[in-house]
């Protein structure tokens, strides 16, 4: 997903304070649309925010190093990948990073494994606030 210029917002968004510093954001989802779903709806919500794209192993990876995310929304389940592992890789880059699972939904005992958050992808609303609580202990 192309990041758009620091003053532009997709949608026509409401943009961020212009002297905010922007949250990097790694989303991780093989579904460019639900990646930009989740980036619009922070943006809507007034954050600063800087979203990187990755679906495979290798591209979280890559992200995690030159990218530098301070938090990872993810996809659960990826074709030939899955938010279990990018879990791992994760947590094998940065045990603190927050990490945050966002999904379609998940069958009857077949949940994720444990993050900093769980939400389903027709509650992005709720995206922008979780965000903020999970990055502003690690701002201060």
């Amino acid at each position: 997903m192309a990041t758009p210029a620091p003053d532009a917002a997709p949608g026509g968004a409401p943009d961020a304070a212009p002297d905010a510093v922007a949250w990097r954001v790694l989303l991780v989802d093989d579904s460019q649309d639900d990646a930009e779903l989740a980036e619009f709806a922070l943006r809507k919500a007034g954050l600063a925010v800087e979203c990187r794209r990755a679906s495979t192993a290798a591209s979280v990876e890559q992200a995690l190093r030159a990218f530098a995310p301070q938090v990872v929304v993810s996809d659960v389940n990826l074709p030939g990948f899955s938010g279990a592992e990018a879990l791992a890789l994760t947590r094998a880059f940065d045990p603190s990073l927050p990490f945050v699972f966002l999904t379609g939904g998940t069958a009857p005992g077949d949940a994720p494994p444990p993050a900093e958050g769980l939400l389903l992808k027709d509650e992005l609303d709720a995206l922008p606030a979780l965000l903020q609580r999970l990055l502003t202990p690690h701002l201060l």
